[in-house]
């Protein structure tokens, strides 16, 4: 069994901060996207991975092969970004017909992911949602196997999402479906779908089973990464594990608050993730999440996304501010 993670989108709907970050190392709840992706497989058993990067992907190498020197790890070049089809056909001499597990970079959602490893059949992952016209669309037939997938449909025929988890085990003929696919240059909103492959198995007898996940966090927008933050910071306990004795400081869990901070005369939280060897001096933070090496100095921020390296001083109240900025608002 192999994961296969793609992470070569550039993350366009997350900017500034991934002109300089890939959107699966932005900071989350004390972890990032990646590292809460690959910890949740490996508890689940799985030591391969094959990571297909593109933009700013060295990046994603350099991290991944620090943090886990003990897992076998593939790093797979997508050039042009051509959709997740492209994506999952390039892995094919890698994955050598093995079984596999798609979980796509920006995907964190919760569920027996160990019964789904082992499961007998091709799976994929589903939560209803109220308005599906943004995601791949999943129909059920009467035995409750998935007779039908579209991608982004206008008039969607269910409310299930596929949620970016996928388990195949007929490897061979999901790579053949995705090479005929881009023979026949079929491609749906302007992309090689992975979503139109899986129909194109469906089609040939393949046997899906729903894999349903209780819980579907978004980290594709700011708002939306905030609130995922909000909610696992509570979910980890976070405001449980021991903090530093911060000069003249509060703190409101949850937080999580990285190695080597400096905070002074402060009010941190709620809802606040802040990364390493930062500092913070009379300021006031809540519902936020801050880079590392960062310096913020007389501000308030809530509801605020603050890249890496960046200095802020002044005052403010709502900020999406990327890497290596430097802001005066005094």
């Amino acid at each position: 069994m192999k994961a296969i993670i793609p992470v070569a989108g550039a993350g366009t709907k997350l900017r500034p901060h991934t002109y300089t970050q890939p959107k699966a190392l932005i900071p989350l709840a004390g972890k990032t996207i990646l590292s809460i992706i690959v910890d949740q497989l490996v508890e689940a058993g799985i030591s391969e991975f094959v990571f297909v990067v593109g933009y700013l992907g060295e990046k994603i190498q350099d991290y991944i092969l620090k943090k886990y020197p003990h897992l076998t790890c593939h790093f797979v070049q997508q050039s042009s970004r051509e959709g997740t089809g492209h994506a999952i056909l390039l892995t094919r001499q890698v994955v050598k017909g093995d079984e596999m597990l798609i979980v796509l970079g920006d995907t964190i959602c919760e569920g027996n992911f160990r019964d789904l490893i082992h499961s007998p059949v091709s799976q994929l992952g589903l939560k209803k949602v109220d308005d599906p016209r943004n995601f791949g669309v999943a129909e059920l037939n009467d035995n409750g196997s998935i007779c039908k997938v579209v991608e982004k449909p206008q008039i969607p025929k269910s409310n299930l999402a596929l949620v970016g988890v996928y388990k195949i085990k007929e490897t061979e003929q999901l790579y053949d479906c995705l090479e005929k696919n881009m023979l026949e240059h079929r491609k749906s909103h302007d992309e090689f779908q992975l979503t139109d492959a899986l129909q194109c198995m469906i089609e040939h007898g393949v046997v899906f089973k729903p894999f349903k996940v209780s819980n579907w966090f978004d980290c594709g927008r700011k708002d939306t990464l905030l609130e995922t933050n909000a909610i696992l910071l509570s979910k980890y306990k976070l405001a449980a594990a021991p903090v530093l004795p911060y000069e003249n400081t509060i703190i409101i869990p949850p937080v999580s608050i990285g190695e080597g901070c400096n905070i002074k005369n402060s009010i941190i939280g709620p809802n606040v993730a802040i990364g390493d060897n930062t500092v913070i001096n009379y300021s006031i933070v809540k519902d936020s999440i801050i880079g590392s090496f960062s310096n913020l100095y007389e501000v308030v921020l809530k509801s605020s996304l603050i890249g890496s390296d960046a200095n802020i001083r002044g005052l403010s109240q709502s900020l999406n501010i990327g890497d290596n900025t430097e802001i005066d608002l005094g």
